[in-house]
């Protein structure tokens, strides 16, 4: 997910088209003139058409959200990973080797374009591919240790969202009240489950995989997006192809693990984390939303932000979270 950083609400105000393209012609390229946005809100990514060679993909980066060591660990990891075949899309090298580049106090990144889909959650085989490739990268990543990202725990993503929106009275008045109690209580539970499993091995990690960050066509796959890399446990880079009821998670579960132990073995412990880190990711989304709220992107995309019915079914999805903690966890024989 993301990080708060109230500084960067409007970072992106002075990143014009013809500033993206200037940006693109400074590296040795030649845009044709075609430009397209495409779906991303934290960063600014864009197609960018090139004289007679294929498209590019630009990403800006929200300025302010990630330092430069935080960049170049992500890029290096990226190349870590296809250094082995394994199908990340990575950031291209500039003349200097360097894969972070810079122009007019923007950093930025490009990458070649890849197509496809996101898998089928109905799909054994498919989800069986998906948890071969997350194997695959976590075998690579518990080589070593990043030094600069972030780790996922319940400080970082829980209570650090919980205060910026309770300090900054973001919340209706009326829901202030009843958010802190139930937040209070979730993310006591939250903790409780990383301190029963404090022999859980963090490792390097995706941090936001998902099924819309893998690209399938065919039998091939291209794995996008390591922003979010971070430190954590393994089953974060799973949970998130895992939704419905009961019976259809601890299918869809049994498909990517089968998939997963082909590469790496799986402490089926982790397991316990699953709906703790559901909670902190939804705790997390709902003040990155906010943070965002003002900025002209996103008040087109979720005009309902500033109104009361998204706090109270925010809410009510923390309620149904803290029964999901309650509920016996899946099974993994």
């Amino acid at each position: 997910m993301m990080t708060l950083n109230s500084a960067a609400r409007d970072g992106f105000a002075a990143l014009s088209p013809d500033l993206i393209l200037e940006a693109i012609e400074a590296q040795n390229l030649n845009c044709d003139g075609r430009l397209l946005a495409l779906n991303s809100y934290e960063n600014r990514v864009y197609r960018v058409g090139i004289e007679d060679q294929p498209p590019l993909i630009a990403k800006f980066y929200r300025p302010g959200r990630w330092t430069i060591d935080q960049i170049n660990e992500e890029h290096e990891f990226s190349h870590e990973l296809t250094s082995t075949d394994i199908p990340v899309v990575a950031p291209l090298p500039a003349d200097n080797g360097n894969t972070l580049r810079h122009h007019q106090g923007f950093d930025f990144a490009l990458y070649p374009l890849r197509g496809g889909r996101a898998p089928e959650l109905d799909s054994a085989a498919q989800l069986q591919l998906a948890g071969r490739f997350i194997g695959r990268i976590h075998k690579v990543a518990e080589r070593k240790d990043f030094q600069f990202r972030q780790t996922m725990d319940c400080e970082t993503l829980g209570i650090t969202s919980v205060n910026y929106l309770l300090d900054n009275d973001r919340l209706p008045a009326e829901l202030a009240l009843p958010y802190e109690n139930i937040c209070t209580d979730l993310l006591d539970k939250v903790q409780d489950r990383f301190d029963r499993l404090p022999h859980v091995r963090y490792m390097r990690l995706h941090g936001d995989f998902h099924p819309g960050n893998v690209l399938m066509r065919d039998e091939s796959i291209h794995i996008v997006d390591l922003d979010d890399t971070r430190t954590g446990p393994a089953v974060q880079d799973l949970w998130m192809f895992l939704s419905g009821d009961r019976m259809y998670q601890q299918a869809r579960l049994a498909d990517l693990l089968d998939g997963y132990t082909m590469f790496r073995e799986f402490d089926p412990a982790e397991l316990g984390l699953i709906e703790a880190l559901r909670t902190l990711r939804i705790i997390h989304y709902a003040a990155w939303l906010d943070q965002r709220r003002e900025e002209p992107a996103f008040q087109q995309a979720f005009p309902w932000l500033s109104g009361n019915r998204f706090w109270d079914d925010h809410i009510l999805a923390l309620k149904e979270q803290s029964s999901a903690l309650d509920e016996p966890v899946l099974r993994w024989d």
